[in-house]
């Protein structure tokens, strides 16, 4: 019951009285199962199927009315003789004073590409990793463009050459920088394709105990999303994702939501990593009950949302 009360909640915001959509679980299908299709070879930096996977983005972002942050979409950087691109969309604030300070939903469009044969394949298609985490940004992208239900303003941020060191992430955490952009948070999302176990909460947080917004989203979300996982740290996971530059360059809450948790998916950095193998169910749940959480880090007064003292 409680989980169709979120659903409802959702269906009634949109602010400014635009009507805004949930994501629906179709559309969600058709962008992942483009950027982990075949033609795309695995979305290795520098190839033709990164490229393929840059432009369907920027696409999806024009069509959708998200503006372009820079000049262009393309953040892009050199590595040696590869030249990498982020892409980065934009939707301004709605509110005169809280339009200046930001939030970043990231996520990585890269993968390894094409690996070792493994019963015929060599296309590592990079579905959960991260797709996943790429397709849900474009949602909210897409979802917030419509809406225009955040006072603060958003970045959309997909990052190239994550596989290689978070080179694209550290690119553009240093970039926004040195623009001296008031950044209040941000939340980098990392293989968010398949459920947990139904013991579990939705997702957890890496770097849980540095800020106290795992307990934000839960609130403004009205459920209980994210909860502590132990293997998080014994990994050290929270300064292997996207989100570990930015809170380096910026020294906020910078974290990194994921729905793996080492027991439900075994094809990590693998070719069997299919979009055959995605729950679009539980992808789009997922989407849609973040959907409120996002909207009160981008609406909430004050910045409640704070680091906490280690």
């Amino acid at each position: 019951m409680k989980n169709i009360l979120v659903i409802c909640v959702v269906l009634l915001i949109g602010g400014c009285g635009t009507k805004a959509k949930l994501s629906e679980e179709g559309s969600i299908k058709t962008s992942l199962g483009y950027l982990a299709s075949d033609e795309l070879e695995g979305r290795n930096t520098g190839t033709a199927g990164i490229e393929k996977a840059a432009i369907f983005i920027e696409n999806y972002f024009r069509k959708n009315k998200v503006s372009p942050y820079f000049t262009s979409y393309r953040d892009s950087f050199n590595l040696d003789k590869i030249v990498g691109y982020n892409i980065v969309g934009y939707v301004e604030g709605n509110d005169k004073k809280l339009k200046d300070e930001f939030v970043i939903l990231g996520a990585h469009y890269d993968h390894i590409g094409v690996i070792k044969e493994v019963n015929g394949d060599t296309i590592a298609n990079g579905a959960n990793d991260d797709a996943s985490g790429t397709v849900a940004v474009m949602e909210w992208a897409k979802y917030f463009a419509n809406s225009k239900s955040n006072k603060r303003s958003l970045l959309f941020t997909l990052y190239d050459a994550e596989e290689m060191g978070l080179k694209g992430s550290k690119h553009l955490a240093e970039k926004l920088k040195k623009e001296n952009i008031k950044l209040y948070t941000m939340i980098n999302f990392e293989m968010i394709g398949v459920p947990r176990a139904k013991t579990k909460k939705l997702a957890y947080i890496t770097g849980y105990n540095k800020s106290n917004i795992a307990s934000k989203i839960n609130e403004y979300a009205d459920i209980e999303i994210i909860d502590y996982f132990s293997k998080s740290e014994d990994y050290n996971l929270f300064k292997r994702s996207d989100n570990y530059p930015f809170y380096q360059q910026f020294g906020i809450p910078a974290h990194a939501i994921s729905t793996f948790d080492f027991t439900n998916f075994e094809y990590y950095h693998h070719v069997d990593d299919e979009a055959g193998l995605i729950n679009y169910a539980h992808m789009t749940y997922f989407i849609n009950t973040m959907i409120p959480a996002i909207e009160g880090i981008t609406n909430s007064e004050l910045q409640e949302i704070k680091m906490n003292n280690e």
